[in-house]
């Protein structure tokens, strides 16, 4: 389902949209549940790049899923990445 967001949010937005960024973080969160961190990763990044491009970099959008890619790190033992 959540794949099934993103791409109609592509669609009706353009795949750059903030909106797009949300469903991104919220499928590499799944993701990462699942223990799928190679697959989450690149998510997470991507919805970031988005995220600052149409809010700006101290959005807090962006503030979350950088915590969330953190959070990742941290589950990994990656600390100095965290």
């Amino acid at each position: 389902l959540y794949e099934r967001a993103i791409e109609i949010d592509e669609k009706t937005y353009g795949p750059n949209h903030p909106n797009v960024a949300t469903r991104l973080n919220n499928l590499a969160a799944l993701l990462q549940d699942q223990g799928k961190h190679d697959e989450a990763k690149p998510l997470y990044v991507r919805a970031i790049k988005i995220m600052e491009k149409g809010h700006g970099p101290n959005h807090p959008d962006v503030v979350t899923t950088l915590n969330n890619l953190a959070g990742m790190f941290e589950d990994q033992k990656k600390y100095k990445e965290a």
